[in-house]
């Protein structure tokens, strides 16, 4: 593994949005979910810098180009009576893998976990994606078999009454 010496991590400015969100489209595009991609900059600016921020994100620039992103927001433990921190996506674009960009992201959240006292960092990864599978393995982490993400999409909430 080779190291971006000139990489700059850092937490995303409202100047960022248009850029965060060409990545987040690259995510997409990588996940075969490219149609599953509804927002728009605009309103990741108002979740990251409204009156309430909803979520937080940190970039990776090489050279001065935004090449990688993690976007993350806090969740909470009962079991441990601690906050945690969920980590919603880590994405390099493909050029920069395996330069430890990816590596310098997640090192930054669970930085950031630390410094905020939390008591977990997790995350969700494709069961298709083998080489992530791998990257999270590497790094320590744990893929909890025994959990599985259940989820009621927008359009189905307001019917969540009627069960």
């Amino acid at each position: 593994m080779t190291s971006c010496s000139n990489l700059i991590v850092r937490f995303a400015e409202p100047g960022d949005c248009s850029v965060l969100f060409k990545l987040i489209q690259g995510l997409a595009e990588y996940e075969k979910l490219s149609h599953a991609v509804t927002g728009n900059a605009l309103a990741l600016k108002e979740h990251l810098f409204g009156s309430h921020k909803y979520i937080e994100a940190i970039l990776a620039e090489s050279a001065g180009q935004a090449v990688g992103f993690a976007l993350f927001f806090h969740n909470y433990s009962t079991f441990l009576t601690k906050p945690g921190i969920y980590l919603e996506d880590l994405f390099v674009l493909p050029e920069y893998r395996r330069q430890g960009i990816g590596k310098a992201l997640i090192t930054k959240v669970a930085q950031i976990a630390v410094e905020r006292d939390c008591g977990r960092l997790e995350w969700s990864v494709l069961d298709w994606n083998e080489s992530a599978k791998a990257f999270y393995r590497s790094i320590g982490a744990s893929i909890l078999d025994d959990w599985q993400i259940c989820r009621v999409t927008e359009d189905m909430l307001p019917h969540t009454n009627s069960l």
